[in-house]
């Protein structure tokens, strides 16, 4: 089975060594977000769990516990975009970011690290130049780093529009122009462009608009196949796998202001005193009333076939 660590929050960043007392330990405790007495137990254990996959603005935290991820599959998503801290006020340097994304890459291997550039909104400083020459120098620092380059334009949901009242929708001429480019200066770098969530508006311009994480994507991480169940995306318009995230709305310090997993700086606060790492979960520990789910889980690796035979 694949377990998810970052449709919530940013583990790797400001949660590693907690996820590295969960990995030795054996297992995490996940509270549903919409019904907080449900909670789901997971074994984190190589025998059961395939793959893990991790997105984050920033994994070195992670470097020292790479260890204890040995003996399981795992794909990394990391976000390196051209935004400064008037718009990503916690996220570090960006030049130490893709030092960091190489020495990543050279660890895990090629096809198990991927970037993502999202999302892209448009505004008097952050124009369509702007980007296009920060696509430019990001995917030459990352030639032979990644095959894979995600690519999203910002969603106005009910929290952005929130925490970022002045973000606008990028016009659909200027998607399709934008979008152009960037699979260009891609594929100019050995990249793939994924747009993520975006339908299919870019595919006869190159880009791979099938899903930025398929099951076929983990599947080339590990060399193997893996036999999973079907499952829908998170959204209608999404076709990635994912599933079994151990994460936690409000927790994230990056407070990026086009974040959709974070309500407001304040609760994120709140939430990250909370933050116990001996505890089963990422914030908090058991309740009372709490009604406890070991879920069934199970690899799903098919032992006849190896992608690397």
């Amino acid at each position: 089975m694949i377990i998810n660590t970052g449709q919530r929050t940013d583990i790797p960043a400001f949660y590693g060594e907690w996820f590295s007392n969960r990995l030795k330990e054996g297992f995490v405790c996940v509270r549903n977000p919409y019904n907080p007495s449900q909670v789901s137990r997971y074994r984190l254990d190589p025998a059961v769990v395939d793959v893990i996959g991790f997105c984050t603005k920033n994994p070195a935290p992670m470097f020292p516990y790479m260890d204890l991820l040995k003996e399981y599959g795992q794909y990394w998503f990391v976000t390196i975009t051209p935004y400064g801290r008037d718009i990503e006020p916690n996220v570090p340097d960006k030049h130490r970011l893709l030092e960091d994304f190489r020495k990543l890459s050279m660890t895990v291997g090629i096809d198990s690290v991927g970037w993502r550039y999202d999302p892209i909104f448009l505004s008097e400083r952050y124009t369509m130049e702007y980007h296009l020459r920060a696509f430019e120098q990001i995917a030459a620092a990352l030639d032979g780093y990644t095959k894979t380059a995600v690519i999203s334009f910002i969603d106005l949901y009910p929290k952005v529009r929130r925490n970022f009242p002045e973000a606008e929708e990028v016009p659909d001429a200027m998607r399709i122009e934008l979008g152009k480019e960037i699979i260009r200066i891609a594929s100019a770098h050995g990249m793939t462009v994924k747009p993520c969530a975006e339908g299919t508006e870019l595919a006869a311009y190159g880009a791979d608009c099938g899903g930025c994480m398929r099951i076929g994507d983990y599947e080339k991480a590990i060399g193997k196949r893996l036999n999973a169940p079907k499952r829908k995306g998170a959204r209608a318009e999404c076709a990635c796998y994912l599933s079994c995230d151990i994460g936690a709305y409000n927790t994230c310090r990056h407070l990026c202001r086009y974040c959709y997993a974070n309500a407001e700086p304040s609760v994120v606060l709140e939430n990250s005193r909370m933050h116990d790492l001996r505890s089963p979960f990422l914030i908090g520990n058991y309740r009372e009333g709490d009604v406890i789910h070991d879920v069934p889980q199970e690899s799903w690796i098919d032992g006849q076939i190896s992608l690397l035979g």
